[in-house]
């Protein structure tokens, strides 16, 4: 899905503005880039996924429109748009791992958040809370297992290097 530069959905900033609320949820939690393709789907989407006791998450911010799962394979180029952005304003880190490039809650991130008090940025923050406690203390190969259980197999299978992780 392509945005004019006059829209902001979908955009580098909104997109961006999810990956700082989700990287601050995950902190200290370092992701790859497969990772917070995952989680932008799942911050909006929280109903598509259980929690850990097998009941359901948090009502979803969006719509369950028809095809939103099909859109996660043109999510990842917009997510790492957006996570550059946030880069080049100093509020995501990007660190560069064995395992490849990781992105992680930047020092002025917490305050910049704590100032966005709208009432969608307090639902999103609340799922991307959730959303990192659903995931607490598992490694990409486990939550790669729930998102193909819970989205689709499709979820996991859209990385396009060889050596991206799961």
């Amino acid at each position: 899905m392509r945005t004019s530069p006059a829209d902001p959905f979908d955009s580098p900033l909104e997109t961006g503005l999810r990956a700082l609320v989700v990287l601050e949820a995950m902190y200290p939690r370092a992701c790859d880039l497969s990772e917070m393709t995952w989680y932008d789907h799942l911050v909006v989407n929280t109903a598509d996924i259980a929690d850990r006791d097998g009941g359901e998450g948090p009502r979803s911010l969006h719509p369950a429109t028809p095809g939103r799962h099909d859109a996660l394979n043109i999510r990842r180029q917009a997510v790492e748009a957006s996570l550059m952005l946030m880069h080049r304003v100093h509020l995501v880190e990007v660190r560069h791992c064995e395992d490849g490039i990781r992105y992680a809650s930047g020092e002025t991130t917490p305050s910049f958040l704590d100032a966005l008090q709208a009432p969608y940025m307090l639902r999103l923050k609340d799922r991307a809370r959730w959303l990192a406690s659903r995931f607490e203390g598992m490694d990409a190969a486990d939550i790669a297992a729930v998102v193909d259980r819970h989205v689709g197999l499709w979820a996991v299978q859209f990385r396009s290097g060889e050596g991206d992780r799961p």
